[in-house]
């Protein structure tokens, strides 16, 4: 077990989300699942309580907490990914499973949390020494939804895609 791990709140639907980002990314499983020992205020004797579960080789709780703390942005998980197929599977696999297209490499889940789909040519351009080139793709990236690496490239160069 990890020191220290994130727990997620989902509304009675913690085991759905744990296959389903199992599936979706590397290095992911779902770990364990553990039912109530009693009845609670969202749930009874026997219902999926928690669920353990790791995305790209990093732990996480899943807490079947009920309806009263929505996502928000405000808390997101970053995927680095190489390349643009690497982008458009993780992109296409939380949007087109219910999900939703949000700005500038963001999208939400169908149950609510959200990620940043980053390729690491957006992270490493705007982090870059060079001014311009930093200027450059963050301008390119404020209009996308999805991250398109060549557009970033593009702007990297000083050209358009």
């Amino acid at each position: 077990m990890t020191k220290i791990a994130p727990c997620v709140w989902y509304d009675g639907t913690a085991e759905e989300a744990a296959i389903f980002y199992a599936a979706t990314f590397p290095d992911s499983r779902v770990d364990a699942i553990h039912h109530a020992p009693g009845d609670y205020p969202n749930g009874q004797l026997g219902d999926v309580l928690t669920v353990e579960f790791t995305v790209c080789g990093m732990a996480f709780l899943g807490l079947n907490g009920g309806p009263q703390f929505p996502q928000t942005q405000a808390v997101s998980f970053l995927v680095y990914t190489d390349d643009q197929a690497e982008t458009d599977r993780y992109w296409n696999a939380i949007v087109g499973n219910g999900g939703a297209e949000s700005a500038c490499g963001w999208c939400k889940d169908r149950w609510g949390v959200n990620w940043q789909i980053t390729p690491r040519v957006l992270i490493e351009a705007i982090g870059s020494t060079d001014a311009a080139i930093a200027a450059r793709a963050f301008q390119a990236m404020i209009s996308m939804q999805k991250i398109d690496v060549a557009a970033i490239e593009a702007a990297i160069a000083g050209s358009t895609a």
